[in-house]
């Protein structure tokens, strides 16, 4: 832990030159991080929006008209979405009080029924928003309710990714239903505590593991501070997943080696090489686990755009910073190989594992549709991959909800 001041209680008299400096400083760092003066991109905002994680309002709008004027893609990611065991009405909940989760989910007590749970509560709202078929809300609040009375803690290796992947399926599904179902939620309350108290301490100081599990604590992490309105942690989060980010994406303005994470004990070249698989030649949207697989990438790219999307949603733009350039050059970078262009010797060795995963559809969405950029290789995997499905971990329908979505 690094601390503020080794001298917490040592007080220093700098001139007034000195103090105005610092103050200017300051406030034109400020105003050059403000999207149009509107807010710092990496603070939480003044005041939160809902439902307003992952998936916004006006997004599940736009979703819900096309699904009923029988637009495709949608209505076929729909139909997709509600074929899944995910959608089923008569699902049983299987909550734990201890979930054990080993390094590859070995053992796996709980670990698959917690993550496809709060899946299940997330699809659940999600055919609630666009069939208003109030059986699906109150299956989503029964899923909800199920395990917050019940789970009290999170054990063994896994524990930490485990929390990060079932935690950031829960607050999107919570969102909903808090925010658009009428009905009433009593133990709305408590499933806020459970997110506080079993989830939030095992993510939030995030993690020295390969880059996406650190990714995805704090795409979780900052879910639930949304729903919470919990600012601190907002904050916490917000600023691990800037600096992971940029320690998990290359770009070639980064220098010779790739940023590191301050802590990690990466200080010399054939440290960082190690922990980026052994890949010696560092190109542009080249990532950290590039080398590991093209899966494991496909959860680092995935949470990097779902924190990016929550972000934006919440009046801030880190999609303008260069976390939307990381994410674009490492989609980019990843679909290329994934659509079976040759691997070339420098990279991997000349062997690349793929299964890159339903991960494009937000970052796709988002840098193209919205931004502009061209994103030629990713806009052929994405359109190739409709409609994306889950990953049964903590991506879900992403066609049906930023499909070409401008929302």
């Amino acid at each position: 832990m690094s601390h503020a001041s080794a001298h917490p209680h040592r007080r220093t008299r700098p001139s007034l030159r000195t103090a105005i400096a610092v103050a200017v400083t300051a406030l034109l760092a400020g105003l050059l991080s403000w999207p149009g003066g509107a807010h710092r991109a990496d603070a939480a905002p003044a005041t939160f929006v809902h439902p307003g994680v992952a998936v916004s309002k006006g997004q599940l709008d736009f979703a819900r008209g096309r699904v009923t004027a029988g637009a495709q893609p949608w209505k076929g990611a729909f139909d997709q979405m509600m074929a899944s065991r995910y959608a089923d009405l008569n699902r049983v909940p299987k909550p734990r009080a201890v979930v054990e989760c080993g390094s590859y989910s070995n053992p796996n007590y709980g670990c698959t029924d917690e993550r496809e749970d709060a899946i299940a509560a997330y699809t659940q709202a999600l055919a609630w928003y666009i069939t208003r078929d109030e059986r699906h809300a109150r299956k989503a609040i029964e899923l909800m309710d199920a395990w917050s009375a019940v789970i009290q803690d999170h054990t063994n290796s896994n524990a930490p990714l485990q929390s990060g992947w079932a935690g950031s399926s829960w607050p999107k599904a919570a969102e909903i239903i808090k925010y658009t179902y009428t009905g009433g939620w009593p133990n709305s309350g408590r499933f806020a505590t459970m997110l506080r108290n079993v989830y939030l301490p095992e993510i939030i100081n995030g993690s020295h593991s390969n880059g996406n599990w650190e990714l995805s604590m704090m795409e979780a992490a900052l879910g639930i501070s949304v729903f919470l309105e919990d600012r601190t942690s907002y904050d916490k989060a917000m600023a691990k997943f800037r600096t992971r980010t940029a320690a998990y994406v290359y770009l070639a303005s980064d220098g010779a080696l790739p940023k590191t994470v301050p802590g990690q004990n990466l200080d010399t070249r054939d440290k960082i090489v190690r922990y980026w698989q052994g890949q010696t030649t560092f190109v542009t949207g080249l990532t950290q686990e590039t080398c590991r697989d093209l899966t494991h990438t496909g959860y680092g790219i995935s949470a990097i755009s779902h924190v990016a999307e929550t972000s934006r949603i919440q009046g801030q733009d880190l999609y303008g910073t260069d976390v939307g350039e990381r994410l674009r050059h490492a989609l980019g970078f990843q679909a290329k190989y994934e659509l079976g262009e040759p691997v070339p010797g420098w990279l991997c060795g000349g062997t690349l594992h793929r299964g890159l995963g339903p991960v494009t559809e937000v970052g796709y969405n988002a840098m193209h549709n919205r931004l502009g950029h061209a994103m030629t290789n990713t806009e052929t995997l994405t359109r190739q991959n409709r409609p994306a499905g889950s990953n049964n971990l903590f991506v879900a329908w992403e066609t049906l909800t930023h499909g070409d979505n401008h929302g």
